[in-house]
């Protein structure tokens, strides 16, 4: 069995500030830690892979040290613009990116391959966007409105009630987009 793939962004561990600048409904920041840490390992199973899209902690390098340590997964960093202390505990991270084009074993599609282009930001275009290729992004803690046109989303823990989200549910949610390839012959 191949292992589930899950992707997150913008936790913010140890950022009492963000609570207030996303409106997140923790009532304290400890209470914000130890939910982000349940909600991510209700779902995410040591054997599982993680791409966590940026801003893991805003906390110091102990800190989140102990955060890191008591989440599940193999996990793939790709840093975002609040990355210092997780930048230094390298050795929790399967891998540390600034940008990752993955490729997914998938028999829907007809190449049997879904690549998803992975980064902090939003882009408006990326490599492949008129085939197919997706973008998964985090950085605006769902400040940006969905773009049905696009295949791309915001994995950041502000929009899917602080879980990570599984490639299953983000293929759910790319196939009600709207996309259509751009050099498809039109009726």
């Amino acid at each position: 069995m191949k292992p589930n793939i899950f992707f997150t962004a913008d936790h913010h561990f140890g950022h009492e500030n963000i609570i207030k600048f996303s409106e997140r409904p923790f009532e304290s920041l400890e209470h914000m830690n130890e939910e982000l840490i349940k909600r991510w390992n209700e779902k995410i199973a040591d054997s599982d892979t993680v791409y966590h899209l940026g801003d893991m902690s805003l906390g110091k390098p102990d800190f989140t040290k102990g955060i890191l340590d008591r989440l599940n997964g193999n996990i793939h960093l790709i840093k975002g613009n609040h990355e210092g202390a997780a930048l230094t505990y390298p050795k929790r991270f399967a891998s540390i990116r600034y940008y990752h084009e993955l490729k997914i074993d998938e028999p829907e599609n007809s190449n049997g391959k879904q690549k998803i282009i992975l980064f902090h930001y939003s882009m408006r275009t990326w490599n492949g966007s008129h085939r197919g290729v997706w973008q998964l992004y985090g950085h605006s803690h769902g400040t940006l409105s969905d773009d049905e046109n696009a295949l791309s989303i915001d994995v950041g823990v502000d929009c899917h009630n602080f879980y990570p989200i599984s490639y299953e549910e983000v293929k759910e949610l790319m196939k009600i987009k709207k996309w259509t390839p751009p050099f498809a012959p039109r009726n």
